[in-house]
């Protein structure tokens, strides 16, 4: 029971850096939950002992947890390995980097990490065009796409090889606002492309490049900060379960709750 108290509390020590160290998000609302979750546990272990074990309503809950909580152990597992299940051939013709959030005008460490990843790539095949894809957030001085494209920039890529764009809301949007950026480069639907993005992001981001119209996609997977494995995992494995259900974020429940959530984030961050 101690090895409880003792999670218990890390979670919600994490769950405070979060506030300090990350913007308002899905996956950090998924922590501070099950910080919350495991510290009912500790504190209140005996009485929930007792009812999970009881005949009746609490033995159902209980193992209606325990059946929940295997299969979101699956959708995490997956989400771990299938990004690295299809990587660049090297005749790739275009990088898209998938933006990931700012710290005011700077990439966040997260958004390093993917760009750093194409920046080898990109050095290493000198004719790929680069798209740096995302739009300005509430919270971000300036779109996500532009401070992508300084950044790779400031590493030392050509400017004409690095275009930006600032206007996508989401994965979906990343690819299909690229693509029409590809198409006036003169490139379509049928250039091998290669997406790049944290391994646990790869493989949905294969399967909006394809709704988008892409027919050639692989995916290069960049590592993924320690302090941000938790939330960017628990949040994954609930878009990904939520993507085989709707195939789409713009419809559904999720659609609802994102709005809802984007209005926490404009209180606390305004």
């Amino acid at each position: 029971m101690a090895l409880l108290y003792l999670l218990a509390a890390a979670l919600v020590v994490y769950s405070i850096g979060l506030v300090f160290t990350s913007n308002f998000n899905m996956g950090n609302l998924m922590v501070w939950l099950l910080a919350a979750a495991v510290s009912a546990c500790a504190v209140w272990h005996k009485p929930l002992y007792a009812w999970f074990h009881a005949p009746g309503p609490g033995r159902i809950a209980g193992w209606a947890l325990v059946v929940l909580g295997v299969a979101y152990a699956l959708l995490i597992g997956f989400t771990a390995v299938s990004g690295y299940a299809n990587p660049p051939t090297g005749q790739e013709k275009a990088v898209i980097v998938l933006g990931a959030g700012l710290r005011r005008d700077k990439p966040s460490t997260l958004l390093r990490f993917r760009l750093d990843k194409a920046y080898e790539y990109a050095a290493a095949h000198p004719d790929v065009l680069v798209i740096t894809s995302g739009g300005q957030g509430r919270d971000e001085w300036v779109p996500e796409g532009q401070a992508m494209r300084d950044y790779l920039i400031e590493k030392g890529l050509d400017p004409q090889r690095v275009v930006a764009e600032n206007a996508s809301t989401s994965t979906e949007e990343n690819f299909a606002f690229s693509l029409e950026l590809l198409k006036a480069h003169g490139f379509d639907e049928n250039t091998p492309i290669v997406c790049v993005t944290n391994a646990f992001h790869c493989y949905r981001a294969q399967r909006y490049a394809e709704r988008a119209g892409f027919t050639t996609v692989t995916a290069l997977p960049a590592a993924t900060p320690w302090r941000s494995v938790l939330p960017c995992y628990l949040r994954e494995a609930l878009a990904l379960a939520y993507y085989w259900v709707f195939k789409t974020s713009a419809s559904g429940p999720m659609h609802a709750l994102v709005g809802l959530l984007d209005l926490n984030k404009r209180f606390f961050y305004q």
